[in-house]
């Protein structure tokens, strides 16, 4: 029998207030804490909790014949516990039900299996702990930061005992291959890899409200109706969206909720297909071909790479200035620094730096709190200079040197000048 896998990833930043450069050395807390909160509320009220609602329902209902996946970032667990912790006894209650997987991630959303290979396996385990202290379930399949993934970071998850990863099924990787299909790493072929089909998941996660479409409105009947007729000789389709679609990204109003309440008996009854998790389909289909996958690719934007979050100057500057801290951020170990070290690496920092334009500008722009890229670099890269001088002081025990700081500030403004130079001559 066919699979259908259905997998929701769920993250929140924490966002950075305002900080200027009169904030550095003076001021140490970095965090936009009404924005924060408010934005963890609503995204609770409107999806998390409803949500939560109509899966457990539907678990019940339908007692081992509907599986759900779940990734939840660190990060947002965090605020999770601070500003809304129903939602995490919401997710308790569905993992009792023993129909629900919980997979590993990095603790901060970060890019760091891109750049430091300790730092990536650190905060692997750092959440795979959080998981399993909050849900009482160790994850076995991983899923990296936006589906971030090569063969060379297969490996790396392989040997963190992971038996599966999850990521986009690119049209330039897979070519003729199709995505319904398990593949396996090119290095380390236990590793399994699944493959997300982008289209059917992007019909419901961005295209469900959209009346301009041509298969508007899409019901359950016409979804399942399309997995009725794909390849019989394919294995499974996988799923994979942000959780927020269902009351953020598509309101209530467009009536995502109900689709989300009637799919599963429309699948069971009426399709060739059952559900299953992510671990279930490692043990019950056997890889068809390797995914050869020497270039980084992720799930986002209509290139399927790292452009989002390292696609220019000012992001790569940011992502290198942040990572030549790691060394002494482990020598310190300390409580602060290390929570402040966590929060900082949130790849969405770097995402809001983004200078696309046309569609993929439009998605960066809906979800940046900054009026420009620019702003956004100025922003993060004033908290990273405060964080360096703590880091300085923690680590040699010294006071900071007032002229070796308005130096930095001056190194700065310089470098800042000529990316805003930069930055004009790419909008032109």
């Amino acid at each position: 029998m066919k699979a259908l896998c259905l997998y929701f990833q769920i993250h929140q930043p924490l966002r950075l207030k305002r900080y200027r450069f009169f904030d550095i050395g003076n001021d140490h807390y970095y965090y936009d804490d009404y924005t924060n909160e408010s934005i963890m509320r609503k995204i609770a009220d409107e999806c998390y909790l409803p949500a939560n609602k109509i899966v457990l329902e539907l678990l019940k209902t339908n007692k081992g014949k509907f599986k759900i996946s779940y990734s939840i970032t660190g990060i947002a667990l965090d605020q999770l516990e601070q500003y809304a912790p129903e939602v995490i006894d919401t997710f308790k209650d569905l993992a009792k039900t023993g129909d629900v997987e919980f997979l590993a991630e990095t603790y901060s959303h970060s890019l760091a299996s891109l750049i430091n290979k300790d730092e990536f396996i650190q905060q692997v385990a750092s959440h795979s702990d959080k998981i399993e202290a909050l849900f009482g379930i160790r994850p076995s399949v991983f899923r990296n930061t936006e589906m971030i993934y090569s063969d060379e970071i297969g490996e790396m998850v392989s040997k963190m005992g992971y038996k599966a990863i999850l990521t986009e099924g690119a049209k330039h990787i897979l070519g003729w291959k199709s995505p319904n299909y398990l593949y396996c790493n090119a290095i380390n072929p236990k590793l399994k890899v699944l493959m997300r089909n982008y289209k059917l998941s992007d019909d419901i996660s961005f295209r469900f409200s959209s009346e301009g479409w041509k298969e508007w409105p899409l019901t359950t009947t016409k979804f399942v109706g399309w997995l009725n007729e794909m390849d019989d000789k394919e294995d499974l389709v996988n799923i994979f969206m942000d959780y927020e679609t269902f009351g953020e990204h598509q309101k209530k109003e467009s009536g995502i909720f109900e689709f989300l309440a009637h799919l599963p008996q429309e699948v069971i009854l009426k399709s060739k297909y059952k559900f299953a998790t992510p671990s279930e389909l490692t043990s019950e289909f056997h890889p068809i071909a390797q995914a050869h996958v020497p270039n980084v690719i992720s799930w986002a934007d209509e290139e399927r790479d790292l452009s989002a979050w390292l696609g220019n100057k000012l992001q790569d500057e940011a992502f290198r200035k942040l990572y030549a801290l790691r060394d002494d951020v482990a020598v310190v170990n300390d409580d602060r620094i290390n929570k402040d070290w966590k929060y900082l690496q949130a790849s969405d920092h770097f995402y809001y730096m983004c200078t696309k334009f046309a569609s993929d500008g439009d998605v960066h722009s809906y979800f940046n709190p900054y009026s420009s890229p620019y702003d956004a670099f100025i922003n993060y890269m004033n908290v990273l200079s405060d964080f360096q001088i703590r880091l300085k002081i923690v680590k040699d025990g010294l006071a900071v040197d007032p002229e070796e700081l308005q130096y930095q500030i001056s190194q700065k403004d310089e470098l800042i000048a000529r990316y805003e130079r930069e930055l004009s001559e790419l909008k032109n």
